[in-house]
């Protein structure tokens, strides 16, 4: 994600298609958030210490299937998710993340489900308990005008209304302002999406567009994301867009949705995406999915871009830096996913090192440069308010530290091992959790058995003492 308030002031109805089955170990990942086998109640959030009741235990999601018709005027939203799921203990009452909108009638494997609404978990009892390793069906009907959440540290995600439709960008909290959802990372699924606007707006969402249909007044657009993909990343912007697709010669297939006030902006920027692509690949391994592109909406005081699986979100015309950003994302966040949002350095810092990189490689500023004109903030600087690797709380996972003082560790580990060993570690990471999950601890053990050094001292150093270091 980029949001220039937090960053520094240098940057500028269809059935179930294809389940992605998911790692035994994913899994058990996901149920490891929940209560015992031997319980019978799903816990009301997945573990997450900086956002507890995100998420949910007891069941893994391997599909979301959504149907959804939104009137740009009233800006109401009718939405049906059919939810393909496993039981990872005995469940008889399991919860999902919903936030506002009406639910007029749940169903479990087709039989008519109790339900309740506390606060944002709709929690749901089926008519016969549901047993460990069983996949079942969930089906929730629902409608309303959906809004927007407001985070820890102030700012809004999910879905957010626009003159001309709606800006959908969920991190870290908005799925739920939209669809019922498993809504943590630790729970990454395949997604189908049935989108319905009114005539003259396009939907766009996630993965490949499977097809177009226009009648009386309203247009259908049927989109499918194959690969695992966490709740937050998914996005279903609705806007008055100029459209253009094409094929890499690397078989990617890119599909640009641009608001018109923003095109002549966007052009020259987006027309760099396959070279960024093929540059990106080059570094970090093979691009992770068929399709690419961008969604530039015009909301400016959004504020942000996000890093939407596939296909980012840019709430303006976006810079070049911040299109090497937000396709970085794709490896590093998207592909590779978050355990617990404190670790959010390995999507910012990753994301933000790689503008460094790019910059370096193309004419730019070395990244050692950029690393000692941050190092030479003061001690007073927001730069070391507090540390990366563990921010304190949801408030600070978008903060300067963690885009900053992140890519600072990544350049100290590069000078640590050099460049053979430090670009080797980045393609194993993303190769060996391509699909799913990654943890810091997990990535220091891989650098140090890369390269054969001891790191822990680096990494504290860089990512987990207070202050700024003593010396760079």
């Amino acid at each position: 994600m980029t949001r220039p308030r937090r960053r520094p002031a240098r940057r500028c109805g269809v059935g179930l298609r294809r389940v992605v089955t998911v790692p035994v170990a994913v899994a058990a990942l996901i149920g490891a958030a929940g209560p015992t086998a031997a319980d019978t109640t799903g816990a009301p959030g997945a573990g997450d210490p900086y956002f507890p009741l995100s998420g949910n235990g007891g069941y893994h999601v391997r599909h979301y299937d959504l149907t959804l018709r939104y009137d740009t005027s009233s800006r109401h939203l009718d939405g049906k998710a059919v939810l393909t799921a496993r039981a990872t203990q005995n469940l008889s009452r399991f919860d999902l993340d919903l936030q506002g909108l009406q639910v007029t009638g749940v169903t479990v494997d087709g039989a008519p489900a109790a339900f309740r609404r506390v606060g944002q978990e709709l929690v749901v009892t089926s008519r016969h308990a549901l047993r460990t390793g069983r996949n079942f069906q969930v089906t929730v009907a629902y409608n309303g005008t959906p809004q927007p959440v407001t985070d820890p540290d102030g700012s809004k995600d999910g879905w957010i209304p626009t003159d001309d439709g709606a800006f959908v960008a969920g991190e870290p909290q908005g799925a739920m302002t939209w669809f019922p959802a498993n809504n943590h990372p630790k729970d990454k699924a395949s997604y189908d999406f049935t989108i319905t606007v009114p005539q003259g707006s396009t939907a766009v969402a996630n993965g490949v567009l499977l097809g177009r249909r226009t009648a009386h007044g309203r247009t259908t657009l049927r989109w499918r994301e194959a690969q695992p993909m966490a709740s937050y990343l998914a996005t279903a912007t609705v806007g008055n867009f100029q459209v253009e697709q094409y094929t890499t010669h690397d078989g990617i297939h890119v599909y640009n949705a641009v608001d018109p006030r923003d095109a002549s902006a966007a052009a020259p920027v987006l027309q760099q995406l396959p070279s960024v692509l093929e540059w990106e690949s080059k570094l970090f391994g093979p691009y992770p999915y068929r399709s690419a592109g961008s969604i530039v909406a015009h909301v400016p005081d959004v504020g942000y871009a996000l890093e939407t699986q596939t296909r980012p979100l840019y709430n303006s015309a976006p810079d070049l830096n911040t299109l090497v950003h937000e396709n970085a994302h794709q490896w590093f966040g998207d592909s590779v996913s978050l355990t617990s949002w404190k670790d959010i350095w390995l999507n910012e810092g990753f994301a933000t090192y790689a503008e460094w990189l790019y910059a370096e490689q193309h004419g730019g500023d070395s990244a050692q440069k950029t690393f000692d004109a941050d190092y030479a903030r003061p001690a007073s600087d927001p730069l070391w308010a507090y540390p990366p690797g563990d921010p304190g709380s949801g408030k600070n996972i978008f903060g300067t530290p963690v885009y900053v003082r992140a890519a600072m560790t990544l350049h100290e580990l590069r000078k640590a091992v050099g460049d053979g060993d430090f670009f080797r570690t980045l393609r194993a990471w993303t190769a060996g959790h391509r699909d799913g999950h990654g943890t810091t601890a997990q990535f220091e053990r891989l650098a140090e058995r890369t390269s054969g050094k001891r790191l822990a001292g680096l990494f504290h150093t860089w990512l987990y003492a207070k202050g700024k270091p003593d010396s760079a």
